[in-house]
């Protein structure tokens, strides 16, 4: 098992340098200029040839790129004009609160998911199965963004149950159960169409293992029908779910970008946009290129896990 994740780390590495390229050449591609934006009104020609020196925008793209990628590799990502501080402080605080969210989001999604798709499978052409499915079709079918203003307008504004916004409270706030608060709209939102594609796929890989000749002879022999479903076929199944579960991991982190703009948390979603507002270069690309990475490295994990619970997989 050991050289099997040392090799999946090494196969990490040139996907990582792909996206590093990708992230580069997006940024680059932004239309302004850089400079003019940072400086405002202060934005003289002289001024603006200045910072174009010192940001180093004033040479070709290729030397742009490998002096920018051989600081990355230093743990150096730049520092940031618009807050002043390194990159990658502003950006680790950021993802902490980002990997709050994404990372509720998930255990609320997987939770949820398996469960409805094992009592779909099991309870296949009856109303459980419909309602289930009825339900899963409209979590994938609506926007994300959508969904998470409609619980705002009910549970914040009408109701006054839960905060609209933000991590903690203004004044008094700082709590677990604060925070608890104020993560269960956002995570909720988030949560809902990853909840739809795992439920969906368990569901096809549980009536895919219920049909197999070892099911037949468990029940057969007179196991229980619980030990049967949880102990055997959904043991079987988690195999083929797992994947995707690696995958809904990175589309609730990548979800989170547009998800802390709806509900203003200050996670490295909230942080791009205000970046990209103040054209700050290095700290757009520094977030998005961990973002990137953390996806690429979840889906690592996915593999993991899978090549744990199946060892066949393993080469």
């Amino acid at each position: 098992m050991i050289g099997y994740i040392g090799r999946r780390l090494l196969a990490a590495i040139p996907v990582l340098f792909g996206l590093s390229i990708i992230v580069f050449l997006i940024i680059a591609a932004i239309p302004g200029d850089p400079a003019t934006a940072i400086l405002g009104s202060y934005a003289t020609p002289e001024n603006v040839e200045r910072l174009n020196r010192q940001l180093g925008l004033d040479r070709s793209l290729p030397e742009q790129y490998l002096v920018w990628i051989g600081n990355v590799v230093q743990g150096d990502f730049g520092r940031s004009y618009s807050l002043n501080r390194p990159v990658i402080d502003e950006v680790l605080e950021r993802f902490r609160a980002t990997l709050i969210l994404a990372g509720t989001s998930l255990v609320l999604c997987s939770i949820f998911g398996l469960l409805a798709g094992i009592v779909s499978a099991v309870r296949q052409f009856g109303w459980t199965d419909r309602i289930i499915t009825f339900l899963v079709l409209i979590g994938i079918s609506i926007p994300s963004f959508w969904l998470g203003l409609l619980l705002i307008l009910i549970f914040a504004v009408d109701l006054r149950w839960l905060p609209a916004s933000g991590m903690e409270a203004i004044y008094g706030g700082g709590g677990p159960l604060d925070l608890a608060k104020h993560l269960i709209l956002p995570a909720t939102t988030l949560a809902v169409v990853a909840t739809g594609v795992i439920a969906r796929m368990t569901r096809a890989s549980m009536l895919e293992v219920l049909r197999q000749d070892y099911i037949r002879t468990a029940r057969a022999k007179g196991l229980s029908e619980r030990r049967v479903i949880y102990r055997h076929a959904f043991k079987a199944a988690l195999v083929s779910v797992i994947p995707v579960i690696g995958i809904q991991a990175g589309f609730v982190l990548g979800g989170a970008v547009y998800i802390e703009t709806v509900f203003q948390w200050p996670g490295i979603g909230d942080m791009l946009v205000k970046a990209i507002s103040t054209r700050d270069v290095l700290l757009v690309q520094g977030g998005v290129f961990v973002v990137a990475a953390s996806y690429v490295l979840f889906n690592l994990a996915a593999d993991v896990v899978q090549a744990m619970l199946d060892p066949r997989l393993k080469p």
